[in-house]
């Protein structure tokens, strides 16, 4: 894979806020939408679920997920030439009162301030969602397979 192809993905998930979230909720599978931020590792991202949403019951230690982060479709031109990527990987829920909690608390709030009120709600719990693997579709014949590694810069 070129160079270029892993940094066009990091880019991407890095400027865009929301993404489509699949997971196996009672064996069957569900589709979330959610705002993210970038963790501390570039191939891990934060989401603030609540526990009413459906796709939380999907959110359990170890499962696996698939996220769809996608650019702006505009309205203009083909969409199927839309810069996109796929991620596939583990969940690990954050402990309050966890450094690590705290420290994703804080990212993810710098990056979607207006989510501080659901900080103090009680039905709401943050995740990382680590990828261990992808795809980055960046135009026609522009395809490549992603690993962990490539999400990180390394």
């Amino acid at each position: 894979m070129a160079p270029e192809h892993s940094a066009e993905a990091r880019a991407l998930i890095a400027s865009m806020r929301v993404l489509a979230l699949g997971v196996l909720v009672d064996s069957e599978p569900h589709v979330g939408f959610l705002p993210y931020a970038v963790g501390e590792d570039p191939a891990t991202l934060l989401v603030h679920v609540s526990k009413l949403a459906r796709h939380s019951r999907g959110l359990l230690p170890g499962a696996e997920f698939s996220a769809l982060i996608h650019e702006s479709d505009r309205g203009e031109g083909d969409p199927l030439q839309l810069r996109r990527v796929v991620l596939q990987g583990r969940v690990v829920p954050l402990a309050r009162d966890t450094g690590v909690y705290h420290e994703a608390r804080a990212r993810y709030l710098a990056r979607l301030p207006t989510a501080e009120i659901t900080f103090r709600l009680g039905d709401f719990a943050l995740f990382a969602l680590r990828a261990e693997s992808g795809r980055y579709v960046g135009g026609f014949a522009q395809a490549v397979d992603l690993r962990g590694a490539d999400l990180r810069g390394g």
